[in-house]
C-alpha cells in the first residue's frame, strides 16, 4: 500500500481544517440554518459531522493498530461506495443523518463554531504529535500518513457542501481539491474526464450534482458506478 508523505498531508489537513473554521468562524444562526449540498441537512448539521470527524481524528491519533495498515488513503473510501460495506442511503446513514440534525439543534448560537474550531486545532496538533507508524480507526489499521490523507478528504468535501448558500464563502483551497480528485480516480482506476475542474469532479462523482447525458456518454460504463462514494 502507498500513501502520501505525512508532512505533505499534514500540511494538507491544517489547510482543510483552517479553511473551514475561518468560513464558521463569522456565521450567524440565519446563516447555520442555510441550506446545504447534504440532502436534508443545513449548514449546522454539515458542521456537527464534521466535528464529529474532528473527534475521530483526536481519538485515532492517539490509537495505535494492533497490525500494519489494511487500507490506504484510497481503499478506505470503497467502505463508503454504493456497493461498499456501508451505503449512502443506508439504514446507518439514516440513523446517523438524524442523530446530526438533533444534536445540532441543540448548540447555543456560536458554540457549534467554537467547539469545532477548538477540537480541530487540536486534531493538527495531534497529527504532528503522533508516534504511531499506524493508527486504528472504524476497525481499520491505516498509516498516519494515510489516515491524514482521509480526513483531508472529508473536510474538502464538506466545505463544497457548506458552500452551496454562503456566497460570500472564499473559493475551495487547491490542494485538498487535488488529493479528492486523486482518490475519486484511484477509486475509479481511470482519469475521470479531463474536462471536470477539481471543484466538478468532487461534486459530479460523490453523487452531489446529478450527471448530463452528455456526461453518462463520456463516462461509459464507469457511470454505473457513480457515487464513487457518498
Amino acid at each position: 500500500m502507498t500513501d502520501p508523505g505525512l508532512p505533505d498531508m499534514l500540511a494538507s489537513l491544517d489547510t482543510a481544517y483552517g479553511q473551514l473554521t475561518a468560513v464558521v468562524s463569522d456565521l450567524s444562526e440565519a446563516d447555520l440554518m442555510r441550506r446545504s449540498r447534504c440532502a436534508g441537512w443545513a449548514v449546522a448539521d454539515v458542521l456537527y459531522h464534521q466535528l464529529l470527524d474532528a473527534r475521530r481524528a483526536l481519538r485515532a491519533f492517539a490509537t495505535p493498530a494492533d497490525r500494519p495498515p489494511d487500507r490506504d488513503y484510497i481503499s478506505y473510501w470503497r467502505e463508503y461506495a454504493p456497493d461498499g460495506g456501508v451505503p449512502p442511503g443506508g439504514d446507518d446513514a439514516a440513523a446517523h443523518a438524524r442523530f446530526v440534525r438533533i444534536v445540532s439543534s441543540a448548540y447555543s448560537p456560536g458554540s457549534l463554531a467554537w467547539e469545532w474550531t477548538e477540537t480541530a486545532a487540536a486534531a493538527c496538533l495531534a497529527g504532528r504529535a503522533c508516534p504511531h507508524e499506524a493508527v486504528a480507526t472504524q476497525g481499520f489499521s491505516l498509516s498516519v500518513a494515510g489516515f491524514t490523507a482521509t480526513l483531508v478528504v472529508e473536510a474538502a468535501v464538506h466545505y463544497l457542501d457548506l458552500m452551496l448558500e454562503l456566497p460570500g464563502a472564499p473559493e475551495p483551497a487547491a490542494g485538498p481539491l487535488r488529493l479528492v480528485r486523486e482518490v475519486l480516480e484511484g477509486l475509479a482506476g481511470t482519469p475521470l474526464p479531463p474536462g471536470w475542474d477539481d471543484v466538478t469532479c468532487a461534486l459530479k462523482a460523490t453523487g452531489r450534482e446529478p450527471l448530463t447525458e452528455q456526461e453518462r456518454d463520456q463516462l461509459g460504463p464507469l457511470e454505473e458506478r457513480f457515487p464513487l462514494f457518498g
